[in-house]
């Protein structure tokens, strides 16, 4: 992107050169090639990842596991009634997988 050197503004492709909408300034476009009109927006690759991979990104907590007795679990958030109710805290086993949860 190009930028006014005169008010700092994105300048704007117009007829050939490059304005800046603020303060008129304008510029030749000296390289066309580096114009491109797209008439679709090309979205970013998104990386899945499925539930069943060992992946360790949550935080851990020290809590016993209802089913096998361990001593750690990872822990995270969600909404899940209202807005103004409190989020429900989810805990999945290290050991077991086991997944429950807290209510406050």
């Amino acid at each position: 992107m190009m930028f006014c050197p005169e008010c700092k503004s994105m300048l704007k492709s117009y007829e050939g050169k490059l304005r800046c909408p603020k303060c008129g300034y304008e510029k030749d476009i000296s390289d066309k090639t580096q114009l491109l009109k797209t008439r679709q927006r090309v979205e970013k690759e998104i990386t899945i990842v499925e539930e069943d991979q060992n992946i360790a990104t949550l935080p851990t907590t020290k809590i016993k596991c209802p089913e096998c007795g361990n001593n750690t679990a990872e822990w995270w958030l969600r909404q899940l009634r209202s807005a103004d109710e409190s989020e429900v805290r989810f805990f999945r086993c290290t050991k077991c997988r086991h997944t429950w949860r807290e209510y406050d």
